[in-house]
C-alpha cells in the first residue's frame, strides 16, 4: 500500500523524535528542581549566618556602650560573674527626677546634665548619671522618701519589692566582708531578665535615734544558677557600700524606683555589732558544725525520724540546726519547738539494762560491710548531761508556686541564706535533707573525720568536702538485728530507719550527682543543692574517698515503683555503731515529750517468724518382709504412713525387703 516502505520510515523517526523530546524535558525539570534544592539551602545557611552575625554585633556593640554583659569568668573579678545589662533598661529607671543608672566603659562616668525636668520642660535642672556601686549626690538624696516609721526591721521573713512588673521577694541581707563592703540580700525573681532595684541604706542618727539618714546605690541582681529553667529563682541583690557614708549600715531597703517610697525594710546582719564575736575574731571560729535543711512542706509530721534526725546528727558532732518552716505538722512542730526553747530533759537515762549492748546482729552475707567502731558512752545505767542543740526556725512564707513557678519551695534561697547566717559562727556547715545522714567509717564525729582528713591530705585550700551518695531503699528488706528479741529497747530500735534499714544499692553515685557536702561558710560564694556552684578565690572541694564517709540517703525507689530493689545491693551496718547511745537519746526525748506533744506510741518490732518444716516421707522398715500372699491388708498397705526403722540385720537382709518394697509399691499401682 506504501509503495517502497517510506511511510513507515517517517513513522519510526516521528516515534523516536516525540521519545527523545519527552527525555530532555525531564531532564530538564529534573536539572531545574536540583538547582532550586540548592538555592534554598544556600539561603538557609545565609538567613542563619545574618542572624548570628546580627547576634555577635548586638552583643559587641552592647560591650562597647557600657552595657555589661553576663560571663563567667575570673577576669571579672566577683562582681563579674553574673552581671545585668542596664544600657538597654533606662527608660525602666527613669523617674521625674530623670536618674538612671548606666555602666560605663571606664567604671565611673563623669557627671553630665542630659535630661530635662519632666514636669517644666523650659526649666533644665543638672541630673547626674550614677554608675554601678556609686551613691546618689546628698542633694538628690535628700528629695527621696524617708524611712518609713511605721514598719519594722525584719529579719527572716519573705517581703516584697513594690511596683515592680513580676514577682520580686528579699528575705534577708547580710554585710558580706570578704571583698570589699558589700551588702548581700537573699531574693527570689524573675530568672531571665530581672527587673532592676535599687538599695536603699539607712543609718541611724544616734544610739537610740528614731531618725535616719540614707543613702542610695544602683543594686546588681545575681540569679543563682540552679534554677531548672523555671520562670522564677533565688537570686543575690547586690549592693556595694562606698561614698560619703563609708560605715556600715542599720537596715536597707530594695526598691523598683528611686522615688518609690519602701516595701520593705531588712535589717542588716552584721557580725561587727553582735555580741556573739565580742571575745573572738573571725579568724578564731568554733570548731563546730552546724546543719541547713531546706524548707519543710507538706506538712511534715514525722515525729520519731525527727528525733532520729537531730540526735543521731548531734552524736555526729553538730551542734545547730537551722530550719525553714513553709508547711509543718503539730508533732514535728512542738518536736522542735521544745529544741529552740531548751526545754528538754538534761540528763540522758539509758534506756537499755546495765551492760546491755545492741545486737548489731549475724553476718548472714559475705558482702557486708563493717567498720572499725567508735568510741562508746558508758555501760552503766548513770544519767549523763546531755549535749546542749541549738535550733533555730524560720518562717519561709514564700509566695510562688512550687515546682511550677520556682523549684521546690525555693530551696535554693533557703540553703544560701543559711550558708550566710552561720557564716563565722561555726566552722564547718553541712547542707543536708531530713533523710540524709553523713556517716564516718573510721571516725566516731564529723569534726574527728575532717582533723582525720586534713592529716593525710592537704586540705588548706579546701573550701567543701564532698560525699558519695548511697541509696539505703526503704523498700529493702528490714534488717534481722531489729527483731523483737525479748529486750526493752527492741522497739524503739526497729522504729529508727537507720537501725532498720541496712541494706544499700552497691554502686555509689559519682561526686556531684546526689551527693552532698560539709563547706566552710566563709570560703563560699553561692551553693547548691549537690555541690558548691562558687568558691572565694583559691578554695576548691574536696571529694572524700568512700572507705572513709560516705552519705547514708534512706528513701524509696526515685523513679517509682520497686524496680530499685533488683539493682546489686550490700548489707552496711556502719550506722550500728551508734545503735547504743542513740537509744538513750531518743528514748529520753520521748519519754519527755510523748504526753506534751501528743507523740505516737511505738510499734512493736516484729518477731521472728517460726522455721518452716518441710514434709518428710517416713518409712517403717520392718524385720521381715511383709506377706505378699494376697492378703488385703498388704494389697492396701499405704507406703507414706510406715514408719522409718532401721534394721540391724544384714546386707542381705536390706536387700531382701528393698525387693520386697519395690513389689509392694507395684502390687499398690497394678
Amino acid at each position: 500500500m506504501y509503495g517502497g516502505g517510506s511511510p513507515p520510515s517517517k513513522l519510526t523517526g516521528g516515534s523516536m523524535s516525540s521519545r527523545s523530546k519527552r527525555a530532555k524535558k525531564s531532564s530538564w525539570g529534573a536539572r531545574e528542581r536540583a538547582g532550586m534544592s540548592f538555592l534554598i539551602v544556600i539561603a538557609f545557611f545565609a538567613i542563619f549566618g545574618l542572624i548570628i552575625l546580627t547576634e555577635v554585633l548586638m552583643i559587641d556593640d552592647r560591650g562597647r556602650g557600657g552595657g555589661v554583659i553576663v560571663r563567667h569568668g575570673s577576669s571579672g573579678g566577683r562582681f563579674g560573674e553574673s552581671v545585668p545589662d542596664y544600657d538597654d533598661v533606662k527608660d525602666d529607671y527613669l523617674d521625674d527626677t530623670g536618674i538612671f543608672v548606666r555602666e560605663t566603659k571606664y567604671g565611673n562616668a563623669a557627671i553630665k546634665n542630659i535630661i530635662k525636668n519632666q514636669k517644666d520642660p523650659a526649666e533644665q535642672r543638672s541630673l547626674p548619671v550614677i554608675p554601678w556601686g556609686q551613691m546618689l549626690p546628698s542633694k538628690t538624696e535628700q528629695s527621696l522618701p524617708q524611712y518609713p516609721t511605721d514598719m519594722r526591721p525584719t529579719d527572716g521573713s519573705w517581703e516584697i519589692v513594690n511596683g515592680t512588673r513580676y514577682k520580686f521577694f528579699v528575705f534577708s541581707a547580710y554585710y558580706d566582708r570578704r571583698d570589699g563592703k558589700l551588702v548581700r540580700i537573699i531574693g527570689a525573681t524573675k530568672t531571665r531578665g530581672p527587673e532592676k532595684v535599687w538599695c536603699r541604706f539607712w543609718y541611724q542618727t544616734g544610739s537610740n535615734s528614731t531618725r535616719y539618714r540614707s543613702a542610695s546605690v544602683m543594686a546588681r541582681v545575681k540569679v543563682i544558677r540552679e534554677n531548672w529553667n523555671l520562670k522564677y529563682s533565688a537570686c543575690f541583690i547586690l549592693c556595694p557600700i562606698r561614698g560619703p557614708f563609708p560605715e556600715i549600715p542599720y537596715a536597707v531597703s530594695v526598691v523598683s524606683k528611686i522615688k518609690s517610697p519602701p516595701g520593705n525594710v531588712l535589717l542588716l546582719r552584721n557580725n561587727d555589732n553582735d555580741p556573739d564575736f565580742n571575745n573572738r575574731t573571725f579568724s578564731n571560729i568554733p570548731n563546730s558544725i552546724g546543719v541547713c535543711v531546706k524548707p519543710l512542706h507538706f506538712n511534715y509530721d514525722q515525729a520519731l525520724y525527727m528525733l532520729e534526725f537531730l540526735e543521731l546528727n548531734s552524736l555526729l558532732g553538730v551542734t545547730h540546726f537551722t530550719f525553714y518552716n513553709h508547711t509543718i505538722g503539730p508533732k514535728a512542730s512542738c518536736i522542735l519547738q521544745h529544741y529552740v526553747s531548751g526545754n528538754l530533759p538534761p540528763l540522758i537515762t539509758p534506756f537499755a539494762p546495765a551492760g546491755d549492748q545492741p545486737n548489731t546482729g549475724p553476718s548472714v552475707e559475705s558482702n557486708d560491710v563493717h567498720h572499725e567502731a567508735g568510741p562508746t558512752k558508758l555501760s552503766d545505767n548513770t544519767p549523763y548531761q546531755k549535749p546542749r542543740i541549738t535550733v533555730n526556725i524560720l518562717p519561709w512564707n514564700l509566695r510562688m508556686r512550687s515546682q511550677k513557678e520556682i523549684r521546690t519551695e525555693g530551696l535554693f534561697a533557703s540553703l544560701n541564706d543559711c550558708l550566710y547566717r552561720s557564716m563565722y559562727r561555726y566552722s564547718h556547715v553541712a547542707l543536708i535533707d531530713l533523710d540524709e545522714f553523713i556517716i564516718p567509717h573510721h571516725n566516731d564525729t564529723l569534726i574527728d573525720l575532717i582533723n582525720w582528713l586534713s592529716k593525710r591530705i592537704n586540705s588548706r585550700n579546701t573550701g567543701a568536702y564532698s560525699f558519695q551518695n548511697a541509696f539505703f531503699y526503704l523498700q529493702f528488706a528490714d534488717d534481722d538485728a531489729i527483731l523483737d528479741d525479748g529486750s526493752p529497747e527492741a522497739n524503739l530500735r526497729a522504729a529508727l530507719t537507720t537501725q532498720r534499714k541496712t541494706r544499700r544499692r552497691s554502686k555509689l553515685h559519682p561526686q556531684k550527682q546526689r551527693s552532698k557536702y560539709i563547706c566552710k561558710p566563709e570560703a563560699v560564694i553561692e551553693a547548691g543543692n549537690h555541690f558548691v556552684w562558687e568558691f572565694c578565690p583559691g578554695r576548691g572541694s574536696l571529694n572524700v574517698p568512700a572507705d572513709a564517709a560516705i552519705l547514708h540517703h534512706y528513701r524509696v525507689c526515685e523513679f517509682g515503683g520497686d524496680d530499685c530493689i533488683k539493682s546489686p545491693s550490700v548489707v552496711d551496718r556502719t550506722a550500728h555503731r551508734y545503735s547504743k547511745r542513740l537509744l538513750d537519746r531518743v528514748g529520753t526525748v520521748y519519754n519527755y515529750l510523748k504526753d506534751t506533744c501528743n507523740l505516737p506510741d511505738i510499734p512493736r518490732a516484729p518477731t521472728k517468724p517460726p522455721p518452716t518444716r518441710k514434709k518428710q516421707l517416713k518409712i517403717r522398715i520392718p524385720d521381715r518382709p511383709p506377706s505378699l500372699g494376697g492378703s488385703s491388708k498388704t494389697g492396701n498397705t499405704d507406703v507414706d504412713s510406715i514408719k522409718m526403722e532401721p534394721s540391724v540385720n544384714t546386707n542381705s537382709s536390706r536387700s531382701t525387703f528393698a525387693s520386697s518394697l519395690i513389689r509392694v509399691i507395684s502390687n499398690r499401682q497394678v
